[in-house]
C-alpha cells in the first residue's frame, strides 16, 4: 500500500463517525429496535457493536505499534450483544465511536513507514498488519451505516 492509498483510507476512517451519525438522523425509537430480518441486529444493537468494536480496534492498533509481534485476539460479537445490555440508550456509544476514532486518527497521522510495516498475528485471521487494520476499520463504520439504513427502512 502506498502513502496515497493510506491517506485515502485514513480520510475514510476519520469520517466514519459522521457517516454513522448521518445514517441515524431522524431515527425513531421504533426504528432503533426494529429487526430487518430474523437474526439481524437492530439499529440500536449496531450502534453498541460499533462502540465495542472501536474500543477493541483501538487497542489492537496500539498493541501492533507498541508490542513486538503481538497476538491479537478475536472476540465473539454475538456474545457481546447478548451480555452487554445492547438494549440501553445509544448516545454514550455514539460518543465512544467519535472519541476513539478522533484519538486513533491522531496516531495514524503520525505513523512512520516502519510503523506501517509492523505486524502481529490475529487469532482468527492469521497474519495481521497495521495496514490490514486500517483497511478493515476504514470501512467498518461505513459498512454499518449502510446496515443501519437497511434496518431503518425495514422499521418503517
Amino acid at each position: 500500500m502506498d502513502a496515497e492509498q493510506r491517506q485515502a483510507l485514513i480520510a475514510r476512517y476519520k469520517d466514519g463517525h459522521q457517516v454513522v451519525a448521518e445514517a441515524l438522523r431522524n431515527t425513531t425509537e421504533a426504528q432503533l429496535d426494529a429487526h430487518p430480518t430474523s437474526g439481524e441486529w437492530s439499529v440500536r444493537e449496531i450502534v453498541h457493536h460499533l462502540a465495542d468494536s472501536e474500543m477493541t480496534a483501538a487497542l489492537r492498533l496500539r498493541r501492533l505499534l507498541a508490542e513486538e509481534s503481538p497476538a491479537i485476539s478475536g472476540y465473539d460479537e454475538e456474545e457481546f450483544a447478548r451480555r452487554l445490555h445492547y438494549e440501553r440508550p445509544i448516545a454514550a456509544s455514539l460518543r465512544v465511536v467519535e472519541a476513539v476514532r478522533h484519538n486513533t486518527a491522531e496516531i495514524l497521522d503520525r505513523l512512520t513507514e516502519a510503523e506501517w510495516a509492523r505486524t502481529g498475528t490475529h487469532s482468527e485471521a492469521g497474519a495481521y498488519s497495521v495496514e490490514r487494520w486500517l483497511e478493515i476499520y476504514a470501512a467498518h463504520c461505513h459498512d454499518h451505516a449502510a446496515q443501519i439504513q437497511r434496518a431503518r427502512d425495514a422499521g418503517r
